[in-house]
């Protein structure tokens, strides 16, 4: 009988397009994602005129969503290690479809923002369950570089809606563009389909042979038999994942460390989607120059992402990581000073990179910190901590734009969290990552091997 530790499996297997598969699911997942996040923003202005609501209302409108981000990154990404990621992921899916496009059935702004709630959840919920798929399937060798490959499909979605927002609004009004957010439901059928579950999951169900035909996939010169039994290490068992288990085994600092980190990056990400556009053309700037920094800052955000990725498989993630943070801090405070335009742009696509791309490759270091049974409860905490960021950035940065503090201020108030989010990063005890610790138990074996072949050598 063999004993096949399908973690390892994948660890060692070559890309192949059982990997571009999955990738593909997962990165068109996000775009859809980052649309659905992106359009009301796009669609602000129309909406405010149509309902006619204030400013104080359209704020509500819109940060409704990203309460329900908060929620659904904790529940929905605890749930995925319960009931099994795909349908985890599919549940998402329908939330943010479905109640985007009811959004634009609404005439009030209340159930505007009960929508855009409902939606949130989805959206908040899909992001820990994706990026900890993608990191159970993808090679080690490859494995930050597909998953911020992945994600990199956020600000594709972003892009996506700001390029087709526009023509679709002036041809048929600002409820289009939440219509056209429910196209992914016609794809469920087929992401059941093609979208494998998650292994430990399966393992502790007793699917294995479902199984074993996964495995053969990951790694195709793996040929299953009958009598193999396929395994996961102790620490990487489906056993309900409990959240007390992101405490457990001395991970507690590391993982407030992380939800620091979390909190602070995505504080930086959304007062620059919240407010570069109202800082850069009250500093002069026309309104067509102040959008091409959001599209500048998002096509930063690709870069950095990849780029971040490809840095991090091939040296330290958490120094890449901290680098990335301390890259915000510098690239944002710039961003208050005078400089030639095509300099600025630089600057900007410098922000975008080092803080959407930031987040993206913490995305992909948290999923290798943890073990792969709670993975997306890992991930879904931090993600719904920093959501917090996320909600309380457009209302700090509003407060300091209306006491009309110089430029510079607004942009070393955006930048201090980079400062906070670096140190939290460098305080992680990487040493604690399921990572780290799965290789050494393999050197332990290894080494046992070896003492054990020594000894019947001398034997003999």
């Amino acid at each position: 009988m063999r004993q096949i530790d399908v973690h390892q499996l994948a660890d060692d297997a070559r890309f192949n397009r059982f990997h571009g598969l999955v990738l593909f699911w997962c990165a068109l997942i996000i775009i859809f994602d980052g649309y659905d996040l992106a359009v009301v923003g796009i669609a602000l202005p129309s909406i405010m005129k149509d309902l006619g609501v204030d400013p104080t209302q359209a704020g509500f409108m819109v940060s409704s969503a990203l309460f329900g981000m908060a929620f659904g990154a904790i529940f929905l990404g605890t749930l995925a290690d319960r009931i099994g990621r795909r349908w985890s992921i599919v549940v998402c899916i329908t939330l943010f479809s479905v109640f985007t496009a009811a959004a634009g059935l609404t005439r009030n702004p209340l159930l505007f923002a009960a929508s855009r709630f409902l939606a949130g959840l989805g959206i908040g919920g899909v992001m820990p369950n994706v990026v900890a798929h993608m990191t159970e399937y993808a090679p080690k060798k490859v494995r930050a570089t597909l998953v911020t490959l992945m994600f990199s499909g956020y600000a594709v979605g972003g892009i996506l809606a700001a390029l087709l927002g526009k023509g679709l609004i002036e041809s048929y009004g600002w409820q289009s563009v939440f219509f056209a957010a429910a196209a992914p439901m016609l794809l469920i059928p087929f992401i059941l389909k093609s979208l494998p579950e998650s292994m430990p999951f399966l393992l502790a169900k007793g699917r294995h042979e479902e199984l074993k035909r996964i495995a053969a996939r990951v790694e195709p010169s793996y040929t299953p038999q009958a009598t193999d039994q396929l395994t996961v290490p102790a620490r990487d068992k489906a056993q309900g994942a409990p959240t007390r288990q992101l405490f457990s085994e001395g991970r507690g600092f590391s993982t407030i460390m992380f939800w620091t980190a979390f909190f602070m990056c995505l504080f930086m990400v959304y007062a620059l989607s919240s407010w570069l556009t109202k800082l850069m053309a009250g500093a002069g700037y026309s309104l067509g120059s102040a959008l091409t920094f959001v599209l500048v800052l998002n096509a930063g955000a690709i870069v950095g992402a990849v780029g971040g990725g490809w840095l991090a498989d091939r040296f330290h993630i958490k120094t890449v990581l901290a680098s990335m943070y301390a890259l915000a801090a510098v690239s944002i405070s710039l961003l208050g000073f005078a400089m030639p335009q095509e300099l600025l742009f630089i600057v900007v696509a410098l922000a975008g990179a080092s803080t959407i791309g930031t987040q993206i490759v913490a995305n992909a270091y948290t999923g290798q910190f943890y073990p792969m049974a709670i993975r997306s409860t890992g991930l879904g905490f931090a993600l719904g901590i920093g959501r917090g960021g996320a909600i309380l950035a457009p209302i700090v940065i509003g407060v300091l734009v209306s006491l009309k503090l110089p430029l510079q201020q607004n942009f070393f108030a955006i930048a201090i969290p980079g400062a906070i989010g670096m140190l939290a990063v460098m305080l992680i005890d990487h040493r604690k990552s399921a990572s780290v610790q799965h290789a050494a138990r393999l050197a332990r074996a290894s080494e046992v091997t070896a003492s054990a072949s020594r000894k019947a050598h001398t034997q003999a």
